[in-house]
């Protein structure tokens, strides 16, 4: 008796195990209308002090660094938080490869890629803290104007 006993429990259990896990690869596997969109929403970054380290040999030239700390709001132009990050110029009057925190009311969302000095770019969310501790998805970069005082950073975030 209480050796079918043990066998009932360990079968029981072994067949739930299966039921949990088909479960979840089912949920991992659902068709993509059945999914939650991302949660999407622009933020402005008010670019006041962006730093160029001037690294290499004089001027714009591969290896310079830009630093920056600057206020970030929403499209109301109320204050929502800040960010602090750097790139390093990696395409000379092109390009710079980058990554920085933006920090919010609840936690904080990393992004990296590559931000251009003519063009839109859009780059990858890496993760994040608080609230944003699961972010996943990408961030669209656009200047809005020519003298880059400004920027909208349009987050797609997948949680």
């Amino acid at each position: 008796m209480r050796k079918s006993r043990l066998t009932a429990v360990l079968a029981a259990a072994a067949c739930g195990a299966l039921v949990a896990g088909v479960s979840v690869a089912q949920a991992d596997n659902r068709p993509a209308g059945h999914r939650a969109g991302p949660a999407v929403f622009t933020l402005i970054e008010h670019a006041d002090t962006d730093t160029v380290v001037d690294l290499g040999p004089h001027g714009d030239s591969l290896g310079d660094q830009l630093a920056f700390g600057n206020p970030v709001f929403d499209t109301a132009g109320h204050k929502v938080g800040s960010d602090q990050g750097s790139c390093i110029r990696t395409k000379v009057g092109t390009a710079w490869e980058c990554s920085w925190t933006t920090t919010l009311h609840g936690g904080s969302i990393v992004v990296q890629g590559p931000f251009y000095d003519a063009a839109d770019s859009t780059l990858a969310i890496t993760g994040g803290t608080g609230k944003w501790r699961t972010a996943r998805g990408q961030m669209h970069l656009h200047a809005r104007d020519a003298k880059g005082s400004a920027y909208d950073f349009t987050f797609a975030v997948e949680r």
